[in-house]
């Protein structure tokens, strides 16, 4: 039985990016929201695109205030008005200024703002009653923030709200991204049945499938759902095969443990897959297969798909499928979609907890409930009720699962734990 961190490394060194050029595709703008950029973006502007005011007020030559208080004020002539949006029609001469807006453009000859409160206003002349602190105060300048043909955004970026606003202002509005990640999801079990279907006495309503597919579509994943495959050596087999030949993941859940029932390894070793791992020492999640299968990158079903498939066995019971799902198919998933090394995760933070925690050591034991800050601070409540992996009812709401070490038993109240944060 492997540790946590052993499969960590096995799952994570199998996953491999989505890298070739057919794995691109390019979308407008507001389609790339939630998507992985695929190729470094730059763009032909500065940014600032020019030089412009940082404040409403008067855009002067600093030589001829840099002397003035309010006892020996400068009185200069406003030679311009300059509202955002407007190019300077003069030059600012010797003994002139322009009023100028925040984000109007620095008019020829002034280098310099001065800011309304600082100034009083007669006509058509202006007194400046404070001298700025240096030049070029309250200037914004050409290519501050961003010069042209440099680097702007990298590859593995996840495009949200600010990286859409960047991209907007560069006037990127075709955008390179990764392809979705093709993700199948099939539950397996005779007493299954979907929710909507009526329930009869030894039934239990298939939860798993839905649960993953929200995670995973909220992933930006691509989620092919194959439904419910019984506990029937063919039907299972014809499952398996079909969901490797048109996805880059798999996942299952159930018949991974060792009952008679459980046909899943055997038909992953018969349909060519290599199995990398069988059981890891975390609870809840102990029975986790994890299978790769090599593709013919030559065959027509595979020409858009990564060379690999990558199979995640997942338990039955709906919370170690979860927990499994979040501890080892997350960040497996993350790599495969092309992020950045930083976002594989998994994302830890120290939380204080003030109430016991216990475990019955030996294997990793992840106690799910709620990750709050207070005070700047995290800290973490476990969910009340029974820590059982078949009590999905007390999973609601939990946004943090707090690990407790394998040669722990208890943390003690107020002491702290790492927490792992999870999507909810």
């Amino acid at each position: 039985m492997l540790s946590v961190k052993e499969a960590e490394a096995i799952v994570l060194n199998l996953a491999q990016p989505l890298d070739s050029q057919q794995d691109v595709e390019t979308v407008d703008l507001l389609a790339a929201s939630g998507r992985v950029l695929a190729a470094t973006v730059t763009s032909s502007l500065d940014f600032p695109y020019w030089d412009n005011s940082a404040m409403d007020g008067y855009a002067v030559r600093f030589a001829d205030v840099e002397n003035c208080n309010s006892d020996k004020p400068v009185a200069l002539e406003i030679v311009e008005e300059i509202p955002a949006g407007y190019q300077p029609q003069n030059t600012v001469q010797p003994g002139q200024a322009a009023r100028i807006f925040t984000g109007g453009m620095m008019p020829p000859g002034a280098d310099t703002v001065v800011m309304q409160e600082e100034t009083r206003r007669e006509g058509d002349r202006v007194s400046i009653l404070v001298a700025p602190g240096k030049p070029q105060a309250f200037v914004r300048h050409q290519g501050a923030f961003y010069q042209a043909g440099t680097p702007l955004l990298n590859p593995g970026t996840v495009i949200n709200a600010s990286e859409i606003a960047v991209l907007a202002t560069a006037q990127c509005i075709q955008v390179p991204v990764y392809r979705r990640v093709r993700v199948a999801i099939f539950s397996t079990g005779d007493e299954l049945v979907s929710p909507d279907q009526p329930l009869s006495a030894g039934k239990l309503v298939d939860s798993n499938q839905y649960a993953l597919t929200v995670l995973l579509t909220q992933m930006g994943c691509e989620v092919i759902r194959l439904g419910i495959i019984p506990d029937n050596q063919q039907e299972l087999t014809k499952a398996i095969s079909q969901a490797i030949s048109t996805a880059d993941v798999v996942l299952s859940t159930g018949g991974v443990s060792v009952g008679e029932y459980d046909y899943v390894e055997q038909i992953l070793a018969d349909l060519g897959g290599k199995i990398h791992i069988r059981s890891v020492a975390i609870k809840p999640g102990k029975p986790l297969t994890v299978a790769q299968f090599k593709r013919d990158e030559n065959k027509s079903d595979s020409a858009m798909m990564s060379s690999d498939c990558l199979y995640f066995g997942l338990p039955g019971n709906p919370v170690s499928a979860l927990v499994c799902c979040w501890r080892f198919v997350v960040p497996a998933l993350r790599k495969i979609a092309g992020m950045g090394a930083d976002a594989w995760g998994p994302e830890l933070v120290r939380a204080r907890c003030h109430v016991e925690l216990r475990s019955q050591g030996q294997r990793e034991t992840y106690v799910w409930g709620k990750l709050y800050l207070v005070a700047g601070a995290w800290e973490f409540e476990p969910a009340s009720g029974s820590q059982n992996s078949a009590n999905l009812v007390n999973l609601a709401n939990t946004t943090g699962l707090a690990v407790l070490p394998p040669t722990e038993t208890s943390l003690l109240a107020g002491e702290f734990v790492d927490v792992l944060k999870v999507s909810h």
